[in-house]
């Protein structure tokens, strides 16, 4: 078996978004934000270059209750929703990293975490 990259997208895509912001957030010409987005490919080019994986699977949550949520009413009831300016960045990631041949795996009900922790399981059987 190869070198496996798994990746949380979402977490990624948050410490991109957040740690680039600044005074002023990147955006394009017409106004769309960047910041996560550039963010976001600088860790992965960096990773690729330093891990040099074969494979590479970047896992997102989606919008949909998980398991947890309906174990735990309070599962992250104090955290605020995702901003605008980052969930416009989201598709242009995901088309980014499907032109990169990378594979995006998201599944209702499933936290990217539940996700890679079944590929890891999987992998090693």
């Amino acid at each position: 078996m190869g070198k496996l990259l798994l990746v949380d997208g979402n977490s990624i895509m948050n410490r991109a978004f957040y740690g680039i912001m600044g005074s002023k957030m990147l955006t394009t010409k017409d106004g769309q934000y960047t910041n996560a987005v550039y963010g976001f490919l600088a860790i992965v080019f960096k990773v690729l270059e330093d891990v040099k994986p074969e494979y590479m699977v970047v896992a997102f949550d989606l919008k949909a209750p998980t398991a947890r949520h309906k174990l735990y009413e309070g599962y992250k009831a104090t955290r605020k929703g995702m901003p605008d300016e980052l969930a416009s960045q989201m598709p242009i990631i995901k088309d980014v990293l499907r032109a990169m041949n990378i594979d995006i795996v998201e599944m209702e009900g499933y936290e990217a975490d539940d996700i890679l922790r079944n590929i890891v399981t999987l992998w090693r059987e």
